[in-house]
């Protein structure tokens, strides 16, 4: 397979860069930060350097940060720069030159909250950007059921064959855990983390339980939160908030888990193939997970605030999204007809949702309820923002 185009992300990094001195392009490593810098690069009017903290070279001009910086001009591009977080304060002083002779993008496979050296320094002066991995728009939607088997990481994604892709994969997350997580500042050994991160994907889309999971894994509660957190704050993990906004109600208050990239989901559950992944017990909650990911990347949804919510009394909405006092919910099932169910009507009387889109891998659309359609995945790129049915 070809090539896949990531121009809409260019695109968003050009203007960001023309609002902001400096713009922060975030993401799990391997998936294409650099690749996208590069490009843009190509394409700046005017000069362009690049700088790549994993090279010694490059590492050994930054001894003197200010030195090598200040005389730059056009575009300045900094690689890994969470290996040199003392570097956002010299940013800060470049930042605020007037008239401005630079502008910085700077790239790191951790969080802001990882790298919170930076926020707090570049306040006011630096934009956020999140690559992720492919997402349908972007393979097409048509290549769904490779997408959710292999993932997003483009070199698992892009190989010939399966065996190829996994192979990858596998070879990925030998390096985040041996070599990336302790550039980070970890002192976990590999070989803990390494057996949490494969505990984990059997909890996948479930209810995070510190407790039962400590007791499982033979640490305490604080411990597998902390490596929980970890994995969070490496785009590896995505922790979906709880709604609790419904006083009176006994609102589930833990948040939900997910491996972020299926096909990693799927290397570390030992599936390789379309067939090992229908017969998998975690086969629904894969879908789920998949489904939500593609959700979450709709632009309308880029700008609302998401959660899921669930009581103690059994009733539950997958996805929850509010924009203001608007709110939406999504629920994701793998079954040829979904159907209404009682969580869904609670869902609609308690949390006041003007919609419900089940989204499944089906290939129609069709009401169940007058505030509640059954959605293809497929057509979830051509669902209008407010309305029910695809546009065409």
């Amino acid at each position: 397979m070809t090539e896949i185009s990531r121009a809409a992300h260019k695109q968003h990094l050009a203007r960001l860069l023309s609002e902001n001195p400096v713009v922060a392009l975030l993401g799990a490593r391997q998936i294409g930060k650099t690749t996208l810098a590069k490009a843009l690069m190509c394409e700046w009017d005017g000069e362009a350097t690049r700088f790549d903290l994993e090279d010694p070279r490059d590492l050994g001009q930054l001894d003197e940060p200010m030195l090598a910086l200040e005389p730059l001009r056009g575009l300045i591009v900094i690689d890994e720069v969470q290996r040199r977080p003392e570097l956002f304060p010299v940013l800060r002083v470049l930042a605020d030159r007037a008239p401005s002779p630079a502008k910085f993008l700077v790239l790191g496979s951790a969080s802001p909250d990882l790298l919170r050296q930076g926020s707090e320094s570049l306040a006011g002066r630096i934009a956020f950007h999140e690559l992720s991995g492919f997402d349908m728009q972007e393979t097409g939607p048509e290549n769904w059921r490779r997408l959710w088997l292999r993932g997003g990481f483009p070199r698992a994604y892009l190989p010939a064959t399966h065996r190829q892709s996994l192979e990858w994969r596998k070879n990925f997350t030998r390096t985040f855990l041996e070599r990336d997580l302790p550039t980070l500042g970890s002192r976990i050994p590999s070989r803990t983390m390494s057996d949490f991160w494969s505990m984990l994907a059997h909890y996948h889309g479930q209810t995070w339980n510190g407790s039962e999971i400590g007791r499982s894994f033979g640490v305490s509660h604080t411990a597998v939160r902390r490596y929980l957190d970890l994995l969070s704050s490496t785009f590896m993990v995505r922790q979906l908030r709880p709604w609790i906004g419904n006083p009176g109600k006994r609102i589930i208050k833990s948040p939900k888990v997910y491996i972020a990239d299926s096909g990693l989901l799927h290397s570390l559950l030992g599936i390789e193939t379309s067939p090992d992944l229908a017969a998998h017990p975690k086969v629904g909650a894969s879908f789920e997970g998949f489904a939500l990911e593609q959700v979450l990347r709709l632009p309308e949804i880029q700008s609302s605030d998401t959660w899921f919510w669930a009581t103690q009394g059994g009733a539950e909405l997958d996805l929850l999204v509010t924009r203001g006092a608007r709110k939406r919910g999504f629920e994701f099932k793998r079954t040829d007809a979904p159907k209404r169910t009682r969580s869904m009507l609670a869902a609609l009387e308690s949390l006041q949702l003007y919609r419900i889109d089940v989204i499944y891998p089906g290939n129609r659309s069709y009401r169940l309820h007058e505030r509640i359609w059954a959605i293809p995945l497929q057509s979830l790129l051509e669902m209008p923002a407010d309305s029910g049915l695809p546009s065409r």
